[in-house]
């Protein structure tokens, strides 16, 4: 570990307890679902990382494009000294667009994510980059009560969750979310990304992509409960799953029983019919005008709003 980053240690076993809690609540329930954040082990996060390099998966490109034009300007909503918290932080790709735009000396970076050897890895190289910047790593659930870092004197928090990952949440996370969001950053606010509601087909096609990167990163998660849980269940016995579904605006995956099958799980068996399905993850999109009306309900002020010239996508600064 670099000099600068303060390590807050991940609590593995704790971590394990509520993955095994969750998946054999999402297995009991019908129809079978579980929260998408099981995907972002080591290996999951890495396979992320892919997929946002793939030709089909627009959303990375465009973001990234949209910070490269405009991170001055979204830097300049901040305020002049900042306790940036980024949500879900994975690699920490996009945001050192927004970093090189703030001085070093005025900034603390809190990165929060629930893959605490992928973050360590994030945060040493990018100590290694920014020399002098001060990083503070949290191991946490994002979505629930986690403890910040002290805030620097006359710092204000800055929230940033990029890569449409709030279309990851149901309406009720979301506003959940923006709730707890609204309240951890009083006096600041939360730059956020989301995708907007586009052609199905360019949807289809960044969740189902030539090369099968995300099928692997889908059925990473029944890897992980087989390694880390001892999940006993036929090899062969699952199939990814990804389509549209225009009643909800969201993409959705699943993992799909390929035949009539059992899944051990700590000493209980959950059965799937064929065709059965685990859902694994929707991905709502989202109008500017729909989601702004969201944020202000779960207390945010909504403020600029940059977006692509094929409106795909937008960033969103929201006062808190």
């Amino acid at each position: 570990m670099k000099p600068g980053i303060e390590w807050r240690q991940p609590r593995a076993a704790v971590e394990n307890e509520q993955f095994a809690d969750d998946l054999h609540a999402a297995l009991s329930r019908i129809p079978k679902a579980i929260s998408p954040k099981y995907f972002y082990d080591e290996v999951g996060s890495k396979l992320f990382e892919q997929i946002c390099d793939l030709p089909e998966y627009y959303p990375t490109r465009t973001e990234l494009a949209l910070l490269q034009t405009h991170a001055a300007d979204m830097a300049a909503q901040f305020g002049e000294r900042v306790q940036l918290i980024e949500y879900g932080a994975g690699a920490l790709r996009k945001v050192r667009l927004l970093l090189d735009t703030i001085p070093r000396d005025s900034l603390q970076f809190v990165p929060v994510d629930i893959s605490g050897p992928h973050l360590l890895s994030a945060c040493d190289g990018l100590a290694g980059d920014y020399p002098g910047l001060a990083i503070h790593p949290l191991v946490a659930d994002f979505t629930r009560q986690h403890a910040l870092p002290a805030c620097a004197e006359g710092s204000r928090r800055v929230g940033f969750f990029p890569g449409s990952s709030i279309g990851n949440f149901t309406p009720a996370e979301a506003d959940a979310f923006l709730r707890l969001a609204a309240a951890e950053l009083a006096g600041g606010g939360l730059l956020i990304g989301i995708d907007l509601v586009k052609d199905e087909h360019v949807l289809h096609a960044a969740y189902n992509d030539a090369e099968g990167v995300t099928a692997a990163f889908n059925m990473n998660l029944l890897d992980r409960a087989r390694k880390e849980l001892g999940a006993e269940f036929p090899t062969d016995g699952f199939q990814h799953l990804a389509f549209y579904n225009p009643a909800y605006r969201r993409i959705e995956m699943h993992l799909r029983a390929t035949r009539p099958l059992e899944l051990q799980l700590g000493g209980e068996i959950y059965v799937f019919n064929e065709g059965e399905t685990l859902h694994t993850e929707h991905s709502h999109k989202y109008t500017v005008d729909g989601f702004q009306a969201l944020a202000a309900r779960a207390g945010f002020k909504p403020g600029k709003v940059w977006t692509d010239p094929n409106h795909w996508f937008a960033v969103l600064w929201l006062e808190a």
